[in-house]
């Protein structure tokens, strides 16, 4: 299989545009307070912390599944 270099560059473009807009994201949901959410688990020892964001994976799916239903519907 043979990619070009043009087919490569509109791959490596599409990512970095999708990044960005994830970045946006995470940084509006950070400055509203949406970065701890009920649900969200953290554990802390010592110098250690571990977070799993539970709630806004839930909240992110959520709002991906309705946003895919609305566009990419047949």
């Amino acid at each position: 299989m043979v990619v070009s270099f043009e087919g490569l560059g509109k791959v490596i473009i599409g990512a970095a545009i999708m990044l960005l807009i994830l970045g946006t994201l995470f940084l509006l949901l950070g400055r509203y307070g949406l970065d701890r959410l009920p649900g969200d688990l953290v554990f802390r020892r010592g110098n250690v912390t571990v977070y799993f964001p539970i709630g806004l994976m839930i909240l992110l799916s959520i709002i991906g599944t309705i946003f895919l239903n609305l566009f990419f519907r047949r």
